[in-house]
């Protein structure tokens, strides 16, 4: 039997694991039709650059693997490289940044609207309106927010380790109360302290188990298209073109397994926000005796 997930609830480290587990499994036909509405044509154009990109690399590799006298102004391997970095790799970097943006804004964008509906999963036109009104908005922040982070990550790691969470929980602050860059920036700080490492732990875990569930579904085709090469070594570095699209799209697809840390990063919203305001508690009991029909379906007022 399906249960609705209360979203706005204190949870403890397994809790988050567990719950985001629950929450995609009791939502998995809307989310996932959510997911591939919205992303499906950034997942599509994003396999087609990326196998024509790996065609191209293909070529390349083929050239510095041939006749070192071969090697001439056209052919040397710094012009190998700068054919490399083409119009299909700079298309290929942007649409997978848009399809990142677009998988971001759906995913949490669903769960603002689950919690609105209280707890009851949307619809793709509901969810339609508020990746309308978020995606540039959200688009600007995580390119913010990936600056900052890089910037970190060179200033010794330790930086970019600290502050990955913390610029993480901007997105979902901005989405869920519909609120500005600036404040959300400071309430992340805000509802995080005392409560880091519970966060970046549950974030660490699933971002493995995400990334580990993605390899292992697309290992197999790497590795088959590297024992080509091993097989007909006369060829030279040779990959298979059917097992490389078949990769390029295996991948891709692969991708649905990031809306599970998604969905760990705004249940880790939630739990902070609860701990530090107790904003859950507090619209229950708002709502005890109100009874009146008319108002069960508005959404939840933000102060």
């Amino acid at each position: 039997m399906s249960t609705n997930i209360e979203l706005s609830k204190t949870r403890d480290f397994g809790e988050i694991i567990s719950d985001s587990f629950l929450f995609i499994r009791e939502n998995l036909k809307p989310l996932l039709t959510c997911f591939f509405t919205f992303c499906g044509f950034f997942m599509l154009a994003t396999i087609v650059l990326s196998y024509l990109e790996q065609t191209k690399m293909l070529g390349a590799m083929n050239t510095l693997g041939g006749d070192p006298n071969s090697f001439d102004t056209q052919t040397g391997p710094f012009a190998v490289f700068s054919r490399l970095l083409g119009v299909e790799y700079l298309f290929l970097i942007f649409f997978m940044f848009l399809n990142w943006t677009t998988m971001v804004v759906t995913v949490i964008s669903y769960m603002a609207v689950y919690k609105a509906k209280g707890n009851i999963p949307p619809t793709t036109v509901e969810v339609w309106g508020y990746i309308k009104y978020y995606f540039f908005k959200i688009m600007g922040t995580i390119i913010l927010t990936g600056i900052s982070t890089a910037l970190g990550f060179v200033c010794c790691i330790l930086p970019g380790i600290w502050l990955y969470p913390i610029l993480a929980l901007i997105v979902p602050i901005i989405i869920i109360e519909n609120t500005s860059f600036g404040y959300a920036f400071s309430q992340s700080f805000r509802i995080i302290k005392e409560n880091w490492w519970a966060t970046f732990g549950a974030l660490f875990v699933i971002g493995l188990i995400a990334s580990i569930l993605v390899s292992v579904i697309v290992m197999p085709f790497g590795a088959a298209n590297i024992l080509t090469t091993f097989l007909h070594p006369n060829k030279g570095i040779h990959l298979n073109p059917t097992l490389t699209f078949i990769s390029s799209v295996v991948n891709e697809i692969g991708h649905v397994f990031y809306i599970l840390p998604l969905v760990t990063l705004t249940l880790c919203y939630f739990n902070l926000t609860e701990l530090k305001d107790a904003t859950g508690l507090m619209d229950r009991i708002n709502k005890l005796g109100n009874n009146d029909a008319d108002n069960t379906n508005l959404p939840v007022e933000e102060y």
